[in-house]
């Protein structure tokens, strides 16, 4: 009886040694976010090939996976960042080099995965993995008529009330200049260029001064993402600027009488990477490359507003129509990156913000000072 336990208890943790080397972690964000990946793709993907994939919450930055690996007791084997965060880890040899059309899959039409994003990555490290946009939108109860586009936000003559803003300068000296007459150019490339010109800055937020100082306007500003659909749900503001999935979840989820606009928004990016050395990396590469397929980054926007990277995710969630998990809500039109969201939009610039925004961030807060 003692052997036949010994063995028992032997075979216990073999298995037990055998399931661990097989689980994949992903860190990421949390909340509603991380579920959705879990859901979309994560557990798929798991069921696809026959791994667990664990997920964990973080707070974002490097000094975790750099503590990790200094300790030497690496436990992530993917990590949900921002784009410098890629750049800077992948300088750092903290991640794995990609060869995009190598580790990842062709779309379903045969296009190479490196023509199939949305748009280009910003170190070889990084992959995309879902796009969200900055736009504004608006109380129905509360406005007479339909703001269209950009400028509209600004037309406090025609469209009076106070209107919310993010409490730092990005994104908000974008679309001030769009709406002051700048063209966008190509992804928002003209917009930078005159930024990085003289009097560009100047300009872009005289004209957010001008509206914070308006009577018929006024400004509250906002720092979490919750406040936009609740500053416009009181009634204390009539448009605010925000993330278009809380835009979403309001308008959908609850029930608020609110409309988004998607002239003038700014696409803004997440990223995957692989942690070099990590606990699991055969397995996690192999995960990491099915979850950011056409297919799994598709199954992510039945549960959240976010756009998959993919371009050809589109044609999937357009035939599958009503895509969100309630199956009564139609997903294109909710998608940042569909045809008709993209008419005027920017791609926040993460290299013009690292470059600029310290001494940005002094005049804004100078700028906000002579408000009061």
């Amino acid at each position: 009886m003692k052997k036949l336990s010994k063995l028992l208890l032997a075979i216990s943790f073999v298995l037990s040694v055998t399931t661990s080397s097989y689980a994949v972690t992903v860190a990421s964000w949390g909340g509603a976010y991380t579920e959705s990946q879990k859901l979309g793709y994560g557990d798929p993907t798991a069921k696809k090939l026959g791994i667990e994939i664990n997920w964990v919450d973080y707070s974002g930055g490097l000094s975790e996976i750099k503590a990790q690996k200094e300790a030497g007791a690496i436990t992530w084997d993917i990590i949900d960042l921002f784009a410098f965060d890629t750049i800077n880890g992948c300088d750092e040899g903290l991640f794995v080099e990609f060869d995009f059309d190598k580790d990842f899959p062709a779309a379903p039409d045969g296009t190479p995965a490196s023509e199939d994003f949305f748009t280009g990555m910003p170190s070889k490290c990084a992959v995309g993995n879902i796009l969200y946009s900055w736009n504004y939108a608006y109380n129905t109860e509360n406005v007479k008529g339909t703001p269209k586009t950009i400028k509209d936000f600004f037309n406090t003559k025609k469209f009076p009330g106070k209107r919310a803003i993010y409490t730092s300068a990005l994104t908000n000296l974008e679309i001030a200049l769009a709406a002051d007459g700048v063209k966008m150019g190509k992804g928002g490339e003209l917009i930078y260029k005159r930024l990085e010109q003289d009097g560009g800055v100047e300009r872009a937020m005289n004209k957010i001064k001008k509206l914070c100082t308006d009577p018929n306007g006024g400004c509250v500003f906002w720092s979490a993402g919750a406040q936009p659909p609740e500053l416009l749900v009181s009634g204390e503001v009539v448009m605010a600027t925000g993330w278009n999935g809380r835009f979403f979840n309001a308008e959908i989820g609850e029930g608020a009488p609110i409309k988004q606009v998607w002239d003038g928004q700014g696409l803004d990016y997440e990223y995957f990477a692989l942690v070099k050395g990590g606990p699991d990396e055969a397995n996690a590469k192999k995960a990491l490359a099915m979850m950011t397929n056409t297919e799994m980054l598709a199954g992510s926007a039945k549960y959240i507003a976010y756009a998959p990277w993919r371009k050809s995710s589109l044609e999937i969630i357009k035939a599958g129509e009503p895509w969100y998990k309630d199956g009564k809500t139609e997903m294109m039109p909710q998608m940042p990156t569909a045809p008709s969201n993209t008419k005027n939009y920017f791609l926040v610039d993460p290299f013009y913000w690292a470059d600029n925004g310290t001494e940005i961030g002094e005049k804004w807060e100078a700028m906000k000072a002579t408000l009061n």
